[in-house]
Order: structure tokens, then C-alpha cells, then sequence
């Protein structure tokens, strides 16, 4: 295996271990924690991620690729018709939640004392904006966005209504399941946003 490739595998296995130490334990824990439950040294993971918040940002960034959700996302965003694309991006997006809802509800409850983690949660949730306005902008094109609308609004309506803080007080303070969030807030998007 070339050095390049075995360097690639260890920070992958870093950061997949860090996903599920933050998953049990909250994004609070150190670089020193994150080595030794990684069985690497705590100069390996700096000589990897520099800072913390280098850390954190690959993290976020690896769980999309991990979990696959862009291509998820854009696969949906191909389908014809728009009100069967809005509900798959949105599937696509509810799936993805119930994988990083422990990590991202730590992130948010850090944020505001925490650069770091501030750092990776806003750089998650301004590609998530991104992705949604390219799926509102697609159903404007094709005539189905209500006249209600303007795309930026809209777009804005869709990402605070799909976020993991929504998504976490269903979850947590009513007791709704995963696909009982997931279908009731397809719904009510599509309902609000199309024709």
C-alpha cells in the first residue's frame, strides 16, 4: 500500500472513530481523547488536522461522504417531476438526519461558546442552504413553486423547516419517530411550497 493511500485509510479510521466518540460522549472531548481511542499518537492526529477545529470540519465533511448524502441528495434532483423530486431530496435529507442527529445536536448545544464547533456546524449548514436553494430554484423552473414564493425565501423556509433543531424537538421533546418526523414534515413542506 503506497504511504499516500495508508495515510488517506488512517485519517478516515481517525475521523470515523472521533464520529462515534463524539456520538457517546459529546464534541467537548480532546485531541488526546480522540488519539487514544483512535490508537494513534496525539501528534498523529495534529500532523492530520492541524487544529481541533480542523478536526471538526473534517469530521462534518467526512459524515457526507461517509453517509452519502450528496449523491443521495442530487440523485433526487434529477427526478421529473417536482413534487417527487422535493419529497426524495427531502427523504434523502430526513434519512441523513437520524445519522448525524447525535453529533449535530452537540455541535448546536457548543457553538456558541465554541468556535470550533461553530466553525463546523456553519460550514454544514451553509452547504445544506446551498443544496436546498438549487432544489427550490429547480422547482421554480419548472412552474411548481407557488406564486406565494420568491426562490430565497423559499429556500430559507425549506432549511429552517428541515433543520436538526426541528428535527431534534420532535424527536426528543414529543417522542415522534424518525419516519413520523420524516413523513409529516415532507408533507407540510410540499404543501406550503408547491402548487
Amino acid at each position: 500500500m503506497s504511504r499516500k493511500k495508508a495515510r488517506g485509510v488512517t485519517r478516515n479510521e481517525i475521523l470515523d472513530r472521533a464520529w462515534d466518540l463524539i456520538s457517546e460522549k459529546g464534541a467537548d472531548i480532546s485531541m488526546s481523547q480522540i488519539a487514544a481511542e483512535s490508537h494513534v499518537s496525539r501528534q498523529s492526529v495534529y500532523l492530520h488536522f492541524k487544529t481541533r477545529g480542523g478536526l471538526l470540519l473534517a469530521l462534518v465533511q467526512r459524515a457526507d461522504e461517509r453517509f452519502e448524502v450528496k449523491e443521495g441528495f442530487f440523485s433526487a434532483l434529477e427526478i421529473e417531476d417536482p413534487a417527487q423530486r422535493l419529497d426524495e431530496c427531502l427523504k434523502v435529507w430526513f434519512e441523513f438526519a437520524v445519522k448525524i442527529h447525535p453529533v449535530a445536536t452537540d455541535l448546536i448545544r457548543l457553538r456558541k461558546t465554541d468556535d470550533d464547533a461553530n466553525t463546523a456546524w456553519t460550514d454544514r449548514m451553509a452547504d445544506l442552504r446551498t443544496w436546498e436553494r438549487q432544489l427550490v430554484q429547480s422547482l421554480a423552473d419548472d412552474g411548481a413553486l407557488s406564486d406565494d414564493w420568491q426562490v430565497d425565501d423559499a429556500a430559507d423556509f425549506l432549511w429552517a423547516s428541515t433543520s436538526i433543531q426541528i428535527w431534534d424537538i420532535l424527536y426528543n421533546d414529543r417522542s415522534w419517530n424518525a419516519a413520523k418526523i420524516s413523513e409529516l414534515l415532507r408533507r407540510s413542506v410540499a404543501k406550503t411550497l408547491l402548487h
